[in-house]
């Protein structure tokens, strides 16, 4: 695996030399530059190396919920704070992980986890690509292209900005969510039966008030404010 490209912003000397140096204990991990306030961060101009952030809410100037909703492109950021109660509104500007002072480097190893977990689906998520004919379309799996035909699928499962494309022996995971592919033409065989799930129409064996019973076997939940699309 990569490594992990960092930046630190804090402003107490003391809090920014502690996360620095557990920063650096994680052999995956990779500084690329530390800083003491907003202004300083936004002088950088271009973040596309960076894979991570830590990021102080309580900056002087420019805090860190709105300096976090400048840098959105970022793909982690994890907020450090004293006050608890700023954890709503961090994960409102889509934060990966909350540290509150003191931080020991227990609890940072989890974070450190998280990081890894995240940017390793974030790596591998099988994106689009490009599509061929009515029927078919290619994704990517690492540095290869996998054709898949759309009538073979059997659901869609939403994971928040995750889409999984379920066959009968395999799975693929898209980065995108699953009312965004509903909305492509090329989905219109498939019926959204619940808010993390659609199924292709021509696999259903059979339904009820609760579930749907698919060809394969597979039972999925209705939603209730779903159930009037398996009206066709």
């Amino acid at each position: 695996m990569k490594k992990i490209r960092v930046i630190i912003v804090e402003d107490d000397e003391l809090d920014r030399l502690l996360i620095t140096s557990f920063v650096k204990r994680i052999e995956d991990f990779e500084v690329l530059a530390i800083y003491e306030d907003a202004e300083s961060v936004l002088e950088r101009n271009n973040f596309d190396d960076v894979d991570c952030m830590f990021l102080d809410i309580d900056l002087p100037g420019i805090n860190g919920l709105s300096l976090r909703k400048e840098l959105e492109k970022i793909p982690v950021c994890v907020f450090i704070t004293s006050h608890p109660d700023y954890a709503v509104d961090s994960f409102e500007v889509d934060a990966l992980d909350f540290l509150v002072k003191p931080i020991n480097f227990e609890r940072f190893e989890k974070t450190v986890q998280r990081i890894k977990d995240y940017l390793e689906i974030n790596n591998k998520a099988e994106l689009y690509d490009n599509y061929l004919g009515e029927d078919v379309i290619f994704i990517k799996v690492g540095n290869k292209e996998v054709k898949i035909k759309l009538h073979e699928l059997n659901y869609l499962e939403g994971l928040k900005d995750y889409t999984l494309l379920v066959l009968n022996q395999q799975k693929y995971c898209v980065l995108s969510n699953i009312g965004k592919i509903l909305q492509e033409e090329r989905f219109k065989t498939f019926i959204r039966i619940h808010r993390s799930y659609a199924v292709q129409k021509s696999m259903i064996a059979n339904y009820d008030n609760h579930n749907v019973e698919l060809n394969s076997n597979v039972k999925l939940p209705i939603g209730r404010n779903f159930r009037k699309n398996l009206d066709f």
